[in-house]
């Protein structure tokens, strides 16, 4: 008695924690195993390779001579005393907030649209067929852009830009609007890109907008209507708040992906019309592969990514407040 109950006091004989422990031992270990395959493709080709950037922006590297010397900070403050580099940074800004932006506002109009519903409450009869052939004709047209490559993508554009001939500025014409030199001009070419942007990650917003208009219960509202609460109402204080995580996780995704742009700025614009549209992704392409300046274009691509993390972080902070998650 006096033994088994010294036992169950101490949690009983050093053999059984023993194999406890190695039983714990065993499940940490398998976890490892399983989450191994997915690991090493994210140390490889995202952790490797962030720190060994930030080790070339330090140096003096050339791209080519196995040689290089060490500059420490000075790569960093020749950026920042260079007024073309804050042009280049206001450049990206300006692109990042005016795609993003726009992506999120036509995205959920358009979502809004084609979402199957009528006055913001979805019909029994859309419900349970999911939307007409037409919606669904419709839906693809918006959608298929994404899917096409955005060098193809940009290089149709680039025709329908054009000053002379293009189908952009006949139509204009036909309203009697003067024609616009579009990518060729510093006043129209940043809105040749966004215009080109946006209309390409459309239909990416599109989709995930409409799943999450198709999930606000339908109870609230019928119960908005029953009170008397007009479409805006029921669109402001029940769908808006009830989209909101896909709205935060949309913004997050569409503000990263701007700051990575850079086919359509090459095919488009080439960077011009005098630094018009040159942004920091080009601004890096520019130094490490025009002027083989490595360690330069090393810190660019550190300097990407503080932005990067440091926009992603508001944002996150400010959705705290207007996320709702019901």
């Amino acid at each position: 008695m006096v033994t088994s109950s010294y036992k169950t006091f101490t949690g009983g004989s050093g053999a059984s924690r023993g194999k406890a422990r190695l039983a714990a031992a065993g499940e940490n270990v398998a976890g490892w195993l399983f989450v191994l395959p997915a690991l090493l493709p994210l140390l490889a080709f995202w952790v490797v390779p962030v720190f060994y950037s930030l080790f070339i922006s330090f140096t003096d590297w050339d791209l080519i001579s196995k040689k290089f010397n060490f500059v420490l900070i000075k790569n960093y403050t020749s950026l920042f005393r260079d007024l073309k580099f804050f042009k280049i940074l206001t450049n990206t800004l300006i692109f990042a907030l005016g795609s993003t932006g726009s992506v999120i506002l036509l995205g959920f109009l358009t979502a809004l649209l084609f979402s199957g519903t009528r006055g913001g409450v979805r019909s029994r009869d859309l419900k349970g067929r999911g939307f007409s052939s037409v919606t669904d004709i419709f839906r693809i047209l918006i959608f298929s852009p994404y899917i096409t490559p955005m060098i193809a993508v940009s290089i149709v554009w680039s025709w329908i830009f054009e000053p002379r001939v293009g189908v952009l500025n006949f139509i204009l014409s036909l309203f009697h609007i003067p024609a616009l030199k579009w990518t060729q001009s510093m006043d129209t070419a940043m809105l040749s890109v966004i215009i080109v942007t946006v209309w390409k990650q459309l239909g990416w917003a599109m989709i995930f907008y409409i799943e999450a208009i198709n999930r606000v219960p339908n109870s609230l509202l019928e119960a908005a209507i029953i009170d008397g609460a007009g479409f805006m109402k029921r669109l402001v204080h029940i769908t808006l708040p009830m989209v909101s995580p896909t709205t935060y996780f949309l913004v997050i995704i569409s503000t990263i992906i701007s700051l990575q742009a850079y086919d359509q700025i090459l095919v488009l614009t080439n960077g011009g019309p005098a630094g018009a549209t040159r942004t920091l992704l080009y601004y890096y392409y520019q130094e490490a592969f025009n002027n083989f300046s490595a360690g330069k274009a090393s810190a660019v691509a550190v300097i990407i990514v503080l932005i990067t993390v440091l926009l992603s972080a508001s944002e996150t902070m400010l959705s705290k407040r207007a996320t709702h998650y019901g």
